[in-house]
């Protein structure tokens, strides 16, 4: 910024390094990288050779700043995922365009208000806008938009107010899209849902400066993965504090209310599993025209990871984990309920060597129709491929797979053409892992073989033969421990303050809570604490 006082600056020793690169919170609003905002945004910066003052103290001078102008026209050619006219252009002859209104606002105009509920939308044809904060009485300047970019896309979405004033820093050209209009576009383009997921996650993250970071009673914190159906957030249940993670469905994969009927009915189900190897499911979240998927938080490193570290994991360890694998899928197919898309992205290993089995948000009964062939191409066994009933077989087979992977380092089949991958998968048995890896243990070469048969009948038929068969396995190692977990049993705490002539309600309401409690074999204890 040639202002000297960034880092390295020759006014830095002098002033100290500027706010804009040390600052990470600005009072709750910014939270960003670098301070996810530059030197015009905050006070104490310097050029024109003094240490300048706060925002609307210098905004004029900030405003005819070369170093401020070469940002703006930066930002006119970034392509970033979040720029509406990406999506759709009036070049092209876009209906979207028939429905929307052409605005034009002058420099310095205040277009949206902090705190008013709107039902439209702005997409930037021409100029640039300001993202303000008005807050304990002072203006913050937080964010920036320019040509191709929407302003306010979460409102038509919510119908929420404002969460601050926006400003044209230049003349611009505008085009209005109500939500109505939005909620039709969206349908009748599918692209347009691609979009939403990118436009929510955008304004989800927490380096944003004007993060819109409140999913329920959760606050979404970073982005920890993106995949084909979800963004994962790491987040805090905000009343207790408490660590989660937070899976947003891509909106394609949410387009309608019948399949979030659906949807909801088979979260019940998976909320309800409880097993040391199944990620736990806490809650289930609707916003922004999607599904929020509220799980532990869990502290490792995928088994694709693992992969990428070690190239391939020593037979014993992939013994242990495939024992803990099937024990979860086997509690899992007792509940009537198979994964459908076990593979390396979706088995972590925790800190302690415990196996953790993630997206269960694919799952579906046993005898269900795989009509949108969702799981993972390498790992589709070829009643999948086909579109037929499923059942807990379908998971012994991506078992294999992933077991064949594991030990190997490659997949069975590594074709990049996905009609010849499936043609593969229903007509060729996979190799035999121990021409790959010689050293192999047969009695796990026959297991893969076994789990990955073509034939369903020939397969092992239920998650548990597949477990009893690996104990054998890790006993011919000569390992004397089986490997499963041991049960754990968790202690929560929970303080109520109360007065006395509340005594009488809380006993029966602890009581009830008791009984509750024992049906779930859950053990209630309570100890009183006088004086407080």
């Amino acid at each position: 910024m040639k202002c000297g006082r960034e880092p390295g600056g020759i006014k830095s020793d002098e002033f100290g390094i500027c706010p804009a690169a040390a600052d990470i919170s600005f009072d709750g609003i910014n939270s960003g990288t670098s301070g996810g905002r530059i030197c015009w945004a905050i006070a104490g910066t310097f050029c024109e050779d003094k240490v300048q003052g706060t925002f609307a103290e210098k905004r004029n001078s900030c405003m005819s700043c070369s170093f401020y102008k070469t940002v703006q026209e930066e930002e006119k050619t970034a392509s970033r995922r979040t720029k509406f006219l990406r999506f759709i252009s009036r070049d092209d002859r876009n209906p979207a365009f028939d429905k929307m209104v052409y605005k034009q606002i002058k420099k310095g105009e205040r277009f949206i208000r902090q705190g008013e509920s709107e039902d439209v939308a702005y997409i930037i044809q021409r100029g640039s806008c300001l993202v303000i904060v008005e807050k304990d009485g002072g203006l913050h300047p937080v964010d920036h938009y320019g040509e191709g970019d929407i302003v306010g896309g979460l409102g038509i979405l919510t119908g929420e107010p404002r969460r601050a004033h926006v400003e044209a820093e230049t003349d611009m050209e505008l085009w209005v899209l109500k939500r109505e209009h939005f909620k039709d576009i969206s349908r009748k383009d599918p692209e347009l849902l691609s979009f939403l997921t990118e436009i929510v996650a955008d304004r989800l993250d927490s380096r944003r400066p004007t993060a819109y970071r409140t999913i329920g009673k959760y606050v979404a914190t970073d982005i920890i993965g993106r995949g084909a159906f979800s963004i994962v957030y790491k987040g805090m249940h905000k009343g207790l504090n408490m660590p989660v993670a937070i899976k947003m469905m891509r909106h394609d994969m949410a387009p309608n209310d019948e399949f979030l009927d659906s949807f909801h009915s088979e979260a019940k189900t998976i909320a309800s599993l409880n097993h040391d190897n199944i990620i736990k499911v806490y809650d289930i979240e609707e916003r922004y025209r999607t599904v929020f998927i509220i799980e532990e938080l869990v502290d490792g490193i995928s088994l694709e990871g693992l992969l990428k570290r070690l190239k391939t994991i020593p037979p014993p360890a992939a013994v242990h984990y495939l024992i803990q694998i099937c024990s979860g899928l086997d509690y899992a197919h007792k509940q009537d309920i198979i994964h459908r898309d076990i593979n390396i992205t979706n088995i972590f290993v925790k800190r302690d060597d415990r196996i953790k089995i993630l997206d269960f948000g694919l799952a579906c009964s046993i005898g269900t129709e795989d009509m949108a062939t969702l799981g993972t191409a390498f790992y589709m066994a070829p009643e999948q491929i086909r579109s037929e009933p499923l059942d807990e077989r379908t998971d012994i087979y991506a078992l294999g797979i992933t077991a064949f992977e594991m030990v190997t380092g490659k997949k069975p089949f590594q074709l990049k053409d996905l009609k010849r991958l499936f043609e593969t998968h229903l007509t060729c048995d996979i190799p035999d892992p121990g021409d790959i890896m010689p050293n192999l243990p047969d009695g796990l070469c026959k297991f893969i073989r076994k789990a990955c048969s073509r034939d369903p009948l020939k397969r092992y038929q239920t998650a548990g033969q597949a477990l009893s068969a690996l104990q054998t396995i890790a006993k011919d190692f000569g390992l004397k421990q089986k490997y499963l977990p041991p049960e754990q049993r968790k202690m929560s705490t929970v303080f109520l303050m109360y007065k006395d002539e509340h005594q009488l309600e809380l006993n029966r309401l602890m009581e009830e809570f008791r009984i509750k409690a024992r049906q779930l074999g859950v053990e209630l204890k309570v100890a009183d604490f006088r004086d407080l």
